[in-house]
């Protein structure tokens, strides 16, 4: 049977939440591959609201539900977003729930220079979550981790505690800030390690053996491609590689598990934070569109950035990523203009680019070239075949088919779980 593994193929907030919750009725397992507690996604399930940002939205489900090596793991928000959840209803244990022993703690400090680098940055803010995702990054791969294996050998952390305080006591004194209290992290980390350890497990193996099975596995990315260290708007970026090829060596699997790679593209175009933004509007329509799109970040709050869809940068991203079909979501919330516009290229001076310009000072230059059509009258909201689209809308759809060169697997029309037009079934390939 084939896996499936989902991305975003722009900023990040396409509604990746609701489709991997839509998808993983079907699934075996699924997988959180990379990223950490800064990815926000939102379930609506009825009357209830599910805010998830560590765990695999699979967990509303009752799917089992893996956290891989690829992800940067802090237990405490962990211990607090599982409890939320149970709150809520949901029946979450070490059976349903697993974490990779070799996932990186992000730890206090790694939170606290987050927040003194973007104070001290000025008009370089790059527009973190001050969540300690980069900095805990930066000691994955400086080879001074503390990772969760460790919490059950705190007894023989001293050699690690060294390296990695030596590291950030230097910054920290830089910054006028005390040392590393080292027995208050002990303490901290004999606390938490009760709670976090059940749910330690060797997850490759999990997942390798589910491969042999047959079961059907559901890799489930966090921000977008746009994001991405490598390919994204650097330095406005996140720390860790968002394509779908991050699916295997996030989780302990061969590349030939990744399966459909389904690309989750909002109908028109939003962005949290700092960067470039070539379609952005801040007029009334860009007004119209976060409102009608309730344009808020789930972790941060933050009011996104809107714009028109942009072609170009989906059309990248599903070809960096090697995206099999798209999602496209939220398509209700153009319902009721008389004109869209979908931007087909950018123009720098008379030079015509059909990509985005890797350097920032370009990327802030470039004008777009914009395509209009027709748009409609008539609701898409809560559509769940091609018949209840209004005429105009399939056009819509088609036409972005065409400039992103990738064919539509998925329509969404509202945040309900089961308004969901489906084209092309991921698991079916």
């Amino acid at each position: 049977m084939a896996n499936v593994t989902v991305i975003g193929a722009q900023w990040g907030d396409e509604g990746k939440g609701k489709i991997v919750d839509w998808l993983a009725s079907r699934a075996d397992v699924v997988v959180r591959f990379q990223g950490g507690h800064n990815a926000g996604h939102t379930l609506v399930v009825g009357e209830n609201i599910y805010k998830l940002s560590l765990l695999p939205s699979g967990i509303v489900r009752g799917t089992l539900t893996v956290i891989g090596n690829g992800v940067v793991f802090d237990p405490w928000h962990f211990r607090d977003e599982v409890a939320k959840l149970k709150g809520q209803g949901v029946d979450i244990h070490p059976q349903n729930l697993m974490v990779a022993e070799t996932c990186p703690l992000i730890l206090p400090f790694h939170r606290d220079l987050d927040s003194l680098r973007e104070d001290a940055s000025g008009s370089g803010k790059i527009g973190t979550t001050r969540r300690g995702i980069g900095p805990a990054y930066e000691d994955k791969v400086g080879r001074r981790a503390i990772r969760i294996c460790d919490l059950a050998h705190l007894d023989d952390l001293e050699a690690q505690l060294d390296r990695i305080c030596a590291h950030h006591d230097a910054i920290r004194k830089g910054f006028g800030k005390a040392p590393v209290d080292r027995a208050g992290l002990i303490d901290e980390l004999t606390d938490i390690a009760a709670y976090v350890l059940p749910f330690a497990k060797p997850v490759w193996r999990t997942l390798n053996q589910a491969k042999t099975d047959g079961k059907r596995i559901l890799f489930e990315g966090a921000q977008g491609v746009l994001l991405d260290i490598d390919h994204g708007t650097y330095p406005f970026v996140t720390s860790s590689n968002v394509i779908a090829g991050t699916a295997s060596g996030g989780s302990g699997v061969g590349p030939g598990a990744v399966g459909f790679v389904l690309g989750i593209v909002k109908a028109y175009t939003t962005r949290v934070g700092s960067g470039p933004f070539p379609t952005e509007l801040t007029d009334d329509v860009g007004q119209r569109l976060g409102t009608r799109g309730h344009e808020f970040g789930t972790v941060t709050g933050r009011k996104r950035r809107c714009g028109w869809f942009d072609a170009v940068l989906v059309r990248q991203s599903c070809a960096v990523s090697g995206v099999s079909g798209i999602a496209l979501t939220k398509i209700d919330v153009l319902d009721g203009f008389d004109r869209l516009k979908i931007c087909i290229g950018y123009q720098i001076g008379d030079i015509h680019y059909d990509y985005l310009p890797p350097h920032s000072a370009d990327q802030a230059r470039v004008v777009p070239v914009y395509e209009e059509m027709d748009g409609w009258q008539e609701t898409t909201a809560g559509a769940r075949s091609w018949a209840d689209l209004p005429a105009q809308a399939i056009k819509y759809v088609r036409r972005i088919e065409e400039l992103v060169q990738c064919p539509v697997a998925l329509v969404s029309t509202s945040p309900q779980r089961d308004d969901t037009i489906l084209v092309r079934d991921p698991f079916a390939d």
